[in-house]
């Protein structure tokens, strides 16, 4: 991962006057609004599914995973080729809307089904909606944003999905006392409907300070992206993905530690259910602090804190830890990685390109990440099932590793090259 030079770098603010005004303008703060109401929404429902699932439906845990696993495919489909609709501008805002509306409704419709295979088609529409938003959410945020405030943007975005993942599975727990399983899916519809108005808001501003009015060619633009940098970044990050595992598996992790420590299986996923709220609570205070840093220092050193971070979160959860305080420091370190990482590919794209090319770069970027994500809880899920969940842990630390170890070899390539 190498940011641009500095006479490489996009020059295009958020709109007239943003340098002078400051970077959180109402737009900033209603996108990273959008990204808090839309988590809280879709969490709620992910919270409750697998119950949903076995006990109302009678269905079985391969379903569960299954309809998982085909949505998160979906989703980095649906990032890549919505892209280059996201580059022009007078799209995106529409392209962000439809998407956050249509993943309220196909969310909160699911409390309606009646069999597994329509819980799959709807988790798989609301998925595909919300990879058709993503590039256009992004795109739309760095016009907002003026170009020395971009990490501060990306890091309050990632801050607002963070609390939203902190907030859904304790109100999904609320509304399940209060009125059961069924009815609780429905109220997902209501944060994600507001997540729509809060982006629908952000586009207003755009096309207010005159950035969403340029139309733009619908093409991925490959070669254009790979004379920016693109490809050489996506090294790094490609590495990175490879070894970012879904967090249910470090719940399993967690409730099955917990459990052999002589505490009973419901406390025990309780804990690991509040422990991971810890991890979302430490992703997202630490996503405003990296924007910080961004915004003051150097993309690559913040990239690799994070990768560095999860090597040793990954090295807790091989350990045989039963201590609630050891396994949220793991949580806490694995929150604190992705909070740093993900605010960090997402300002480097933003400096790199042009608002021209954002959406396409926002489009490979985000299919970049749910390929390696799926591919490396599948790897990782059959390692910890078939021989142990310490090497499962160990091969995602070894991607974690590669990932560092390109950053600082790019590094010291690029430093050599300056002496010669």
């Amino acid at each position: 991962m190498s940011p641009p030079d500095p006479e490489g770098e996009s020059k295009e603010p958020g709109g007239p006057d943003t340098g002078r005004a400051g970077w959180l303008s109402r737009g900033v703060a209603s996108v990273g609004l959008t990204s808090f109401f839309s988590d809280s929404g879709h969490e709620i429902a992910t919270a409750i599914l697998p119950s949903f699932l076995v006990s109302t439906l009678h269905s079985s845990a391969a379903t569960l995973g299954l309809i998982e696993g085909i949505s998160d495919a979906l989703t980095g489909v649906a990032k890549l080729l919505s892209g280059p609709l996201a580059n022009d501008g007078k799209l995106r805002g529409r392209l962000a809307s439809s998407g956050y509306l249509g993943t309220a409704l196909a969310t909160g419709a699911i409390g309606l089904c009646v069999a597994a295979w329509q819980v799959g088609v709807l988790r798989a529409l609301a998925w595909t909606s919300r990879g058709m938003r993503s590039p256009a959410r992004d795109s739309l945020l760095a016009s907002l944003a003026p170009s020395e405030g971009f990490g501060r943007a990306f890091g309050l975005e990632r801050a607002g999905d963070n609390l939203g993942a902190v907030a859904g599975p304790l109100l999904a727990a609320g509304l399940v006392a209060w009125v059961g399983i069924r009815p609780a899916i429905y109220f997902a519809f209501i944060p994600g409907a507001l997540a729509a108005v809060a982006i629908t808001v952000a586009a207003r501003e755009a096309r207010r300070q005159g950035k969403s009015l340029v139309p733009r060619r619908l093409r991925l633009e490959l070669g254009e992206m790979r004379k920016a940098g693109v490809l050489r970044a996506l090294i790094p990050i490609a590495l990175f993905e490879m070894g970012n595992v879904a967090t249910t598996l470090l719940i399993l992790r967690a409730t099955q530690l917990l459990h052999s420590g002589a505490t009973t299986l419901a406390f025990a996923t309780l804990l690991a259910i509040l422990l991971y709220s810890g991890h979302n609570a430490f992703g997202a205070v630490v996503s405003l602090a990296g924007g910080h840093w961004l915004d003051r220092g150097d993309a690559r050193a913040v990239f690799a804190t994070g990768a560095g971070l999860y090597v040793l979160a990954y090295f807790g959860f091989a350990l045989p830890l039963r201590s609630p305080l050891a396994l949220l420091l793991a949580f806490a370190l694995a929150g604190s990685g992705i909070g740093l990482a993900e605010t960090a590919e997402s300002t480097l794209f933003a400096r790199l390109l042009p608002d021209s090319l954002r959406g396409s770069g926002y489009g490979v970027l985000g299919a970049t990440q749910a390929i390696g994500d799926l591919t490396s809880s599948t790897v990782v899920g059959i390692l910890y099932a078939t021989v142990a969940p310490s090497v499962g842990f160990a091969y995602a630390a070894g991607w974690m590793v590669l990932s560092l170890a390109s950053v600082l070899g790019f590094d010291l390539l690029r430093r050599g090259s300056r002496r010669t």
